[in-house]
């Protein structure tokens, strides 16, 4: 640049041929000519670099205004009805759907209501085609493989909206829990409780065994969410629950997506959050202070969006003006940006929907506070245990947020100790949506069993159609995925699930589970192992699984003069398996029993009992079940109403107590108390009786001895509450034990140096060397049982019990052989740790753990694990029911489960309480109408009723 061109010689040229006054002429002229082509060239030389710097920050600025387009961008709504030709982004030519499918002569829920006949469903490529009647003639239906299911009732595959498997893996361990992000709250790099840039997406982990699992119970989809330590937890990513589903059949994350396939901009958002107990527990903060915490986020948050909106604008008017200079000024400013609160921006947008676990009013009200100040809505409450209480505060909150809750489960903490059995039904009648989930984590939340919930919820007054709406439209809503899921109707994903029975009876269990039109269960080995429920024959419809409310006319003023009197005469009962009263197991004649005193004085025929009711209350019954009272085997049970809160229990067993001197073994009975929200729940389960066990520190030996109880009301530890001092004395031997003693195998050498030394001596080991006081271990796994058994054998005097015993029915053989017995607490098991990895889970993926511990004639009982609160012990003979059920067993046997056998196990005195039912306590819809303890000779119930 600058170097003269041939014109400038030329002009030079000219001018030295003129007289000398011209000089100066010629010199300006050169001049002239000289900065005239040096600005030209350099002229030229920079527009072509203004012309690339715009250029540049032209692109730059349409980067920006492309995400302001996203920024407006609302979720994206599809046509409803759902297009019925609409394909399965999921679907690949290798692995999916090979062949139509025709499910034949189906009973069908559709996620709204039953269809009004039998029908056909055809699914192609992992989408429904076509519903149809059964008398379509199946000969017009081409190369389709016909399944005909025979008449069972056929749902759409559930979903779950509250999950944490894949971020945390069955087994737990250490190195795959990425359930809460998490930090050391004394660092000052930590985290914090506000994590809202999270992903659990980041966490899933896909080859997690939890994953068939769940599946197997039918449960096709599921929200995986980060877990509640933080107000802010992060973002969740739901999933269908299949494993190397994609083309390769390779362990891959984005392939477990449920919108595989779905362009990253239409994908649907969810922001996990947290508030009340866990992160004020977790961090020390107040309720007000979390409050300002989070508030002071969203402050953030909003000042960035206001950011980018201003931003936005002035790029729209630059780029419509052409304006270079103000193109370049704001592309050199960028759009402003921080990943940190991108995902909270988007929920202040409207494109991330919230998703709040809270438990109590004061909290959804805060929440509606924020939601009001900062203007995000919210989708829904999770566990939201008090919501029963305040339905209309939460239909004036917000726009249809659903209620994602537990059926039964509570009392385990504060917030949730207002846990109510009819918060379903109470919530559906003020029109508030209603989600069962799971919050999968541990055996008590297992997943699979996510129908239960609704079953529960049908049993305590929530409809039908809520009921089974609650596990699969209904969250699919909540989640805005009904375009896909949650339904059973033409254009739908092909998620379907064929039951044994009717969904909302005891036991029903999945033949075959098929998740984008493949199957996904062995059918042979499903039917196998579910036994007698796959057939037909189980298809005869209950009448009502609704437990009746028993308002009689005078029902108040009934209960009290039988209560006063002890004496009664009951009609319409349709059975007996209480023994001792010498009636008929089954008759086809209604009977009688009147109770004079407080004990039976007549059962059999209205006309036999005729002369024995003179002047007692009279009771009618539609279908009376008379039954023993149940003994329950419990952990806590009057010895901790909220086991979160330490003033409200006795106090644990510590892990560092010294077992070698008897004198510092802790009694139960000493501490016990005899009401409480359990007791309550205990007796419309029919529990007259239950064992309580110390809960022991965690990793501590043990050292606990039991006490057996009563369970009515008004019982006093002076007179007849306590019915044995010592029931047994509780050891714990694995990898529970490991604070206390180090490694198992010391555990196990502790017990034996124990026994052996306190032979023969005035001590409570001593009693349990002499066989007198029952020795009950509780423990899981199937080597640390063989050692047990090896005790037994070497002191064969002993009455050794196994508690829990998870493996135990991979030994049943040795453990039958040896004559010990169990108190079986997994018959529906998980394997959430290492020690439980190889138990049993049970149909339709392995046999019974209860059918072999039958066939090996292990002497067992079955108890409800309760290291969280005794919040399902109602439940008691329902488990049992189930038990048998899968086990191929009669319902005698269901009982003694739960009964005679316990009684046999740990020596206690064979109860005399008499539980007269309104229906048949084995199936859900019966509750009890008159409790009788014979021993103490008075009426102790009368239409007993608990929340």
């Amino acid at each position: 640049m600058g170097v003269p061109t041939d014109k400038f010689l030329h002009v030079t040229h000219f001018c030295s041929s003129h007289r000398r006054s011209l000089v100066w002429l010629c010199i300006g002229i050169i001049s002239t000519a000289y900065l005239h082509f040096s600005i030209l060239s350099s002229y030229l030389w920079t527009s072509r670099s203004q012309l690339v710097l715009t250029q540049h920050y032209t692109e730059k600025l349409e980067i920006g205004l492309r995400k302001c387009a996203s920024f407006r961008k609302r979720p994206v709504e599809y046509e409803d009805p759902v297009t019925r030709g609409r394909a399965n982004p999921r679907w690949n030519h290798v692995t999916g759907q090979k062949e139509a499918v025709v499910l034949h002569n189906v009973t069908l829920f559709d996620g709204d209501r039953w269809a009004d006949t039998r029908v056909n469903i055809e699914f192609e490529k992992g989408v429904i085609t076509k519903v149809s009647p059964v008398a379509l003639a199946l000969e017009f239906l081409g190369d389709a493989k016909i399944v005909d299911v025979e008449g069972r009732h056929v749902t759409p595959g559930l979903v779950d909206m509250h999950s944490h498997h894949l971020v945390g893996t069955w087994p737990a361990l250490s190195a795959t829990e990425d359930t809460n992000e998490m930090n050391d709250k004394s660092v000052t790099t930590a985290t914090g409780p506000l994590t809202p840039f999270v992903r659990s997406l980041d966490s899933i982990k896909p080859y997690d065994i939890a994953t068939d699992i769940i599946r197997s119970g039918g449960i096709t989809s599921s929200l995986i969410l980060p877990g509640s330590a933080n107000i802010m937890g992060g973002e969740a990513y739901a999933v269908k629950n299949v494993l190397r589903a994609g083309k390769d059949g390779e362990e891959n994350v984005e392939e477990m997506l449920l919108e595989y396939g779905v362009a990253d901009e239409d994908r649907r958002r969810y922001m996990k959050m947290a508030c009340g107990e866990n992160p004020r527990r977790v961090y020390d903060h107040t309720r007000m202070g979390n409050a300002w915490i989070f508030r002071k986020h969203l402050q953030r948050a909003h000042e960035l969006k206001e950011q980018q909106d201003a931003w936005c604008l002035a790029a729209e008017a630059a780029r419509e003006r052409g304006d270079a200079r103000l193109i370049a000024s704001l592309a050199k400013q960028g759009l402003p940006e921080q990943l940190e609160l991108e995902s909270t921006i988007g929920m202040l947008r409207g494109q991330v929907d919230l998703h709040n676990h809270c438990y109590e009013p004061e909290d959804f009200q805060a929440m509606f506070r924020h939601s009001k100040e900062f203007g995000f809505s919210i989708r829904a409450f999770h566990h939201a245990i008090s919501a029963w209480k305040v339905p209309e505060m939460i239909k004036a909150g917000g726009d249809n947020i659903t209620i994602a809750t537990f059926s039964d489960f509570g009392f385990y903490k504060q917030e949730g100790y207002e846990a109510n059995l009819y918060a379903g039904k109470i919530l559906e009648e003020h029109g508030v949506p209603v989600a069962y989930k799971s919050d999968h984590g541990e055996e008590a939340t297992n997943a699979k069993y996510l129908l239960f919930e609704a079953q529960n919820g049908h049993r305590f007054g929530m409809s039908e159609l809520k009921a089974l709406q609650s596990v699969t439209s209904v969250p699919a809503r909540s989640l805005r995925l009904h375009h896909r899921i949650g339904f059973a109707k033409p254009g739908y994903d092909a998620d379907l699930v064929i039951w044994t029975s009717h969904p909302l009876s005891v036991g029903a269990t999945p033949i075959q589970v098929y998740v984008d039109g493949r199957e996904t269960l062995d059918e042979k080995l499903s039917r196998e192992y579910v036994g007698s429920l796959s057939s037909p024959m189980s298809l005869t419809e209950q009448s009502n699984r609704t437990r009746p409310l028993a308002e009689t006319p005078n029902k108040q003023k009934s209960c009290k003069n039988i209560f006063e009197t002890s004496s009664v005469h009951i009609t319409g009962i349709k059975r007996s398996l209480f023994h001792k009263a010498g009636a008929l197991r089954q008759t086809f004649e209604d009977l009688a029993i009147t109770v004079a005193d407080g004990k039976i004085a007549c059962f059999g025929s209205a006309a036999k009992c005729s002369d024995f009711n003179v002047n007692s209350e009279r009771i009618h019954l539609e279908n009376g079940h008379v039954f023993p009272g149940l003994t329950a085997v419990t952990t806590g049970l009057g010895l901790e109403e909220i086991p979160a809160e330490k003033s409200t229990v006795d106090g644990r067993v510590p892990a560092d107590l010294d077992v070698s001197d008897p004198s510092q073994l802790i009694y139960a009975r000493y501490g016990i108390r005899l009401s409480g929200k359990a007791f309550g729940r205990a007796r419309i389960g029919g529990v007259t009786r239950a064992v309580s066990i110390p809960h022991v520190d965690e990793g501590g030996f043990g050292g606990a001895v039991s006490v057996g109880i009563k369970t009515s009301e008004n019982e006093n530890v002076l007179e007849q509450g306590i019915f044995k001092d010592e029931v047994g004395l509780h050891i714990v031997v694995g990898q529970g034990a490991k604070k206390s003693t180090q490694t198992v195998s010391a555990s196990v050498a502790k017990l034996r140096k124990l026994l052996a030394q306190n032979s023969g001596k005035n001590n409570i080991y001593g009693s349990v060397v002499n066989g007198d006081t029952p020795l009950v271990i509780h423990t899981e796994n199937r080597y640390d049982i063989l050692q047990l058994v090896a005790i037994k054998r070497d002191m064969p005097n002993l009455k050794l019990v196994l508690f829990g015993g998870a493996e135990a029915p991979l030994v049943a053989d040795a453990i039958a052989r040896a004559n010990v017995s169990l108190i079986f607490t997994h018959h529906r098991g998980s394997p959430d740790s290492w020690e439980k990895k190889d138990l049993l889970t049970g149909p339709p993926l392995t046999r019974s753990p209860v059918a072999i511990l039958h066939e090996a004639g292990v002497n067992f009982a079955l108890a409800i694990e309760s290291s969280e609160g005794n919040s399902f012990i109602h439940n008691l003979p329902i488990e049992a029911s189930w038990a048998a059920k899968y086990a191929g067993l009669s319902d005698e046997y269901a009982v003694a489960l739960v009964s005679t056998n316990v009684e046999r196990i740990l020596g206690l005195k064979s109860s005399n309480d008499i539980v007269i039912w309104e229906g048949n306590p084995l199936e859900f819809g019966a509750a009890p109408a008159l409790v009788i303890d014979q021993d103490a000779e008075r009426v102790v119930g009368c239409w007993p009723f608990s929340t």
